[in-house]
């Protein structure tokens, strides 16, 4: 017990072991806690120091990936090394209990995924729809969320119907009740578009959709760690989302929310250990008696102790700062690049909603006076890294911040931006 407690020191402190690198490199782990002593700016910025993001280019895509706090680092490095020495990998039901917490859910209501397309998956293809059955999408879907909607579409004859988003909240809950008819039975859009940032109304359309009888199935990869989110308070039937994104925790772990009203009415067809309440393969006819009556029905098999220790490390230290901080923190930066922006009316348009509630973490532009390839190529040139957006025809740039950027970076590609389109 010593001489492994002493390796694992030897690691945490970054110095090399014969025959393995040191997680540590380049950059030694070094988180601490929150200093809730400072205000405003100063806050800020010292939250950014918990950070490995290197200087040399400024990060404006945490909408594909948002980089992992130093606190998220050091309990991966922790878990990995402690499993891989003891060779105990370990259960994630206390993991599992505190990633329902953070998104305000029953421990009984989630299934531990590696991404938000596998969630959407297990609601698209669980749901019980037949040929004919019509499902609400809109014409801004990723395509984690598109295809596999248009997969059951091609196989089981579903009925997609797509619809362009408007600007505004009541728009799109009026849109969307205007879309319904006796055939509807699912709702399945986001919860932020990955397109222009639009943010949906999904409590009200809930609701709207729970009193026709309709289910409603969202796309919330930008959802989880920009708002203050409590899914039961949301009111939909499932969310799956990640927390590798606005979360900042590990690349390939996700969620899925089931509801526990709709549970049994979501079909399992990808099972294993963990699935069910039993089996035995020696009755004759082999006896299977049924599946555990939770949504862990859903994440079959072996998980990643410690990839799920380090999304619970991302959650704490959302829930250290403060959730309802984050969010505060996400909007105001979005506000502030968004006001830069419309100032450059001459050089290009947002297509990004103009009503601050259907804006919270990205704002998507499009240049007029170049493509927007060689407008993002010469852009990202100046040292920033944005997103191009070809989806829904945009040809477009989008750019999403988050609580490690600052009003000061914004400036920089503000000033960036008019450089480059003249």
């Amino acid at each position: 017990m010593k001489s492994r407690r002493s390796f694992i020191q030897k690691l945490g402190a970054g110095i090399a072991i014969p025959g393995l690198v040191s997680f540590s490199s380049p950059t030694q782990i070094n988180s601490k806690s929150i200093n809730h002593s400072l205000q405003g700016d100063e806050f800020w910025n010292d939250i950014r120091k918990q950070f490995p993001l290197n200087d040399s280019r400024i990060y404006l895509n945490n909408g594909t990936f948002g980089p992992s706090p130093l606190a998220v680092l050091d309990a991966l490095q922790s878990s990995f090394v402690e499993t891989n020495t003891s060779g105990e990998y370990g259960h994630i039901e206390p993991e599992r209990e505190k990633l329902a917490e953070f998104v305000g859910i029953k421990t009984s209501e989630i299934s531990l995924t590696h991404n938000t397309t596998e969630g959407i998956n297990i609601m698209c293809w669980g749901l019980p729809l037949k040929a004919g059955d019509e499902v609400i999408i809109t014409l801004h879907e990723h395509v984690g969320n598109a295809l596999p909607w248009l997969n059951r579409a091609k196989l089981h004859g579903i009925v997609l119907k797509p619809f362009e988003p408007k600007a505004t909240q009541a728009e799109n809950l009026d849109l969307i009740k205007s879309l319904v008819t006796p055939k509807t039975k699912v709702i399945a859009i986001p919860h932020i578009t990955c397109t222009t940032g639009l943010v949906f109304p999904i409590k009200e359309i809930s609701a709207f959709a729970r009193s026709k009888g309709i289910f409603s199935a969202i796309d919330g990869a930008h959802g989880a760690g920009t708002f203050d989110l409590n899914l039961k308070d949301l009111g939909c039937d499932l969310y799956a989302s990640s927390y590798h994104k606005w979360v900042l925790g590990p690349n390939g772990t996700g969620f899925l929310y089931v509801r526990e009203e709709v549970l049994d009415q979501v079909q399992a067809y990808q099972v294993g250990a963990y699935s069910d309440l039993g089996w035995d393969l020696y009755q004759s006819p082999p006896e299977f008696k049924g599946y555990v009556p939770t949504a862990h029905r859903f994440d079959y098999g072996s998980q990643s102790l410690p990839m799920m220790k380090g999304a619970v490390a991302a959650a704490d230290f959302h829930g250290e700062i403060g959730k309802g901080k984050i969010e505060t923190r996400i909007r105001e930066l979005n506000q502030y690049l968004f006001e830069g922006l419309s100032e450059m009316n001459s050089q290009l348009d947002i297509l990004s909603s103009s009503e601050p509630e259907s804006r919270i973490s990205m704002v998507t532009f499009k240049a007029k006076n170049m493509g927007y390839q060689e407008a993002a190529g010469l852009i990202s040139k100046e040292g920033f890294r944005i997103r191009q957006v070809p989806e829904s025809k945009l040809d477009a740039i989008r750019i999403s911040t988050h609580i490690y950027n600052s009003k000061t970076e914004i400036d920089s590609f503000l000033e960036a931006t008019k450089k480059v389109l003249g």
